[in-house]
């Protein structure tokens, strides 16, 4: 995976967008299909409880909201204006799998293993891109100073890691 530049004012404007854009379309559909279903299916006087009796079929619409926003989504992420929002995305799904296998990628990279070492410098330098893009500066201090351990080791031992070199496939020998 290539490690893409991102300005963050434009993906944070995009992903506002984004959310705003999804949550209202949400809001929007949940109304209209609570309404059709109503009109449709649902019962006409009020209970002695003060209730219409018809609350099964506004979840009924929240939930036809749901899918149809998400199918929505999924057709419009791959038009242009959502790359960065789906590379940051992507970089977070890459994030979790090596996570998942971290204990296991730091025990062979202890040991000086070429490809651990890459994994650790890959996950380090894009945990970092993430954080910056996202605003969480918390722990970014933390992840420079691992960073910068894992280029120390391979400095010791004469490796170069070329961050471009990583693939995810570089993980299926974790198991």
């Amino acid at each position: 995976m290539k490690i893409l530049t991102i300005d963050k004012d434009t993906y944070r404007k995009k992903t506002n967008l984004v959310m705003v854009g999804f949550v209202g379309c949400l809001a929007v559909l949940a109304i209209l299909f609570g309404s059709i279903l109503i009109a449709l299916f649902g019962s006409e006087g009020i209970t002695e409880s003060g209730s219409t009796g018809n609350f099964h079929l506004n979840v009924l619409g929240v939930i036809l909201a749901v899918i149809a926003s998400s199918f929505i989504m999924n057709k419009v992420k791959s038009h242009p204006y959502f790359n960065e929002i789906m590379y940051v995305w992507k970089l977070k799904q890459v994030h979790n799998r090596i996570y998942r296998k971290l204990a296991k990628i730091k025990e062979k990279a202890a040991r000086n293993d070429h490809d651990s070492l890459l994994i650790l410098a890959f996950y380090y330098t894009t945990q970092q891109q993430v954080f910056t893009l996202d605003n969480n500066t918390l722990t970014i201090t933390a992840v420079q100073k691992s960073l910068n351990e894992v280029y120390e080791q391979a400095a010791e031992m004469n490796l170069t890691l070329k961050l471009d070199d990583f693939t995810v496939d570089l993980l299926n020998k974790y198991q």
